[in-house]
């Protein structure tokens, strides 16, 4: 083989002959655009590389204002990946502003409401009017009496203290109290208007429920002190603690004594509104006359309460000092 069909290669190989390879200057790689890596050509090129992809990088939403200086100071202009990453960032901070500010107007619609709902009250709201006026007028009228409860007591109050004529007042004051309380505890005659109710007897005799029953109607009546009577003139005085017994032969035992019959309760009170009770449908006229009894009612314009009680002796009860 010559060396006119041969050529060096550089590598110690021989070049194998064949039409020859155009190529362009120095350095530079062949501009058709089939021809082959030169590379690929050298068995010897070195593998190359895989390309390595580079991680991309991490903003936040603070780096707005360093990319957009940094977009601002390059010589050609922004970058199209510094652009991207800005616009990115501002809809993050926006989106971020509007949800705040809708979390805001939420927040402040919440406490109004609350505010109209406390200072409101449903029931004044519901209230017509005529009733508010009503109501304003009964508070009034309210106010107008304690006014003067408050007075009157005031002037008690200052009478007591003013001296002898206080001193007076307080004694009557007291003298009356007493009385009252002794007609009450039936240790203190009593007269004035009132009635006469007789028990006559039929085929049953009187019982002591019926007694007892006419007395209950009498003091719901507004009977103020009431005495029994028997055929045989005694006479017991009725007070609260007052009790009634069947007794012999159709007699009655009141507090521990014997009564005959007929048997007459003298009391003292209103006389049309007692009469009133004991004539009342089904009450103690017709309990007695459904017995086959008889009930008669008088009226008397002074009766008279004489029999008296004596006083109960207290063991534990004290007044208070």
């Amino acid at each position: 083989m010559s060396s006119e069909e041969h050529t060096e290669t550089g590598t110690g190989w021989p070049q194998p002959a064949g039409p020859e390879r155009p190529s362009g200057p120095a350095g530079e790689p062949d501009p058709r655009p089939d021809a082959p890596d030169p590379d690929e050509l050298s068995p010897l090129a070195p593998e190359r590389a895989e390309p390595s992809v580079a991680e991309p990088e991490r903003f936040d939403e603070g780096a707005t204002v360093d990319l957009s200086r940094a977009a601002g100071e390059g010589s050609g202009g922004s970058s199209p990946e510094a652009s991207a990453v800005a616009g990115s960032s501002r809809r993050r901070v926006s989106s971020a502003g509007v949800m705040i500010a809708v979390l805001l107007a939420l927040l402040g619609f919440t406490l109004v409401v609350q505010l109209k709902t406390t200072s409101t009250d449903p029931t004044v709201a519901a209230t017509r009017q005529e009733d508010l006026v009503r109501i304003l007028y009964d508070l009034n009228s309210r106010e107008v009496r304690l006014r003067q409860d408050i007075a009157a007591l005031e002037e008690s109050q200052r009478q007591l203290r003013s001296g002898e004529q206080g001193r007076q007042a307080a004694l009557d004051e007291a003298t009356r109290r007493a009385d009252e309380l002794g007609i009450l505890a039936g240790t203190l005659p009593a007269t004035g208007p009132g009635l006469a109710v007789r028990f006559e007897a039929g085929e049953k005799p009187i019982s002591a429920s019926r007694v007892l029953d006419a007395v209950q109607e009498l003091r719901g009546a507004g009977a103020e002190a009431m005495q029994i009577s028997g055929g045989d003139r005694a006479t017991v005085r009725i007070i609260a603690s007052t009790y009634f017994l069947d007794g012999e032969n159709g007699s009655l035992v009141v507090d521990g004594r014997r009564l005959t019959g007929p048997f007459t309760i003298t009391v003292i009170g209103d006389p049309a509104t007692m009469r009133t009770a004991l004539n009342i449908p089904g009450g103690v006229v017709a309990s007695v006359t459904g017995d086959g009894g008889k009930l008669i009612v008088e009226d008397r314009e002074a009766a008279e309460v004489s029999a008296l009680h004596a006083p109960i002796k207290l063991e534990h009860a004290r007044p208070v000092s």
